[in-house]
């Protein structure tokens, strides 16, 4: 039986320093694929967009900056309130994204209190197989 925690949440885009738009969005994780994040915008409309990176990227991001490459997240303050930045690379354009911390924080705490950190493997069965290979 797998385990699925939702949230959905309102980023904004970053278009400028000055100039952002909301975009509504859904952060997924499911027990099923414990190493992954995944993150759907535009959820309403016709053509939403996935995103999946490492959970950890994220956990790391809420606290300092990490990732590099295509994903890139890090804290900040934002007229006195924390957010976390999201920049995400594909071969059809970047975008910045700036989520609530505390949206970000409450959703990865239900992550982890569902699989702790370290036990992504067990839940892949992968100890398991190993077991049952090596026995032979």
């Amino acid at each position: 039986m797998h385990t699925v925690v939702e949230r959905e949440l309102e980023l904004r885009l970053i278009l400028s320093p000055e100039r952002g738009i909301p975009v509504p969005a859904r952060l997924t994780y499911r027990t099923d694929d414990p190493y992954a994040a995944h993150i759907t915008f535009h959820i309403n409309s016709e053509h939403p967009v996935n995103w999946t990176f490492a959970r950890e990227l994220l956990v790391e991001g809420v606290f300092r900056p990490c990732g590099h490459g295509d994903v890139r997240v890090w804290p900040t303050k934002v007229h006195g309130h924390s957010v976390v930045l999201m920049a995400l690379s594909s071969p059809d354009g970047d975008a910045l994204l700036e989520a609530p911390t505390t949206q970000v924080s409450a959703w990865l705490e239900r992550t982890l209190r569902v699989v702790p950190p370290g036990t992504e493997g067990e839940q892949l069965g992968i100890d398991d197989a190993l077991d049952q290979l090596l026995a032979q």
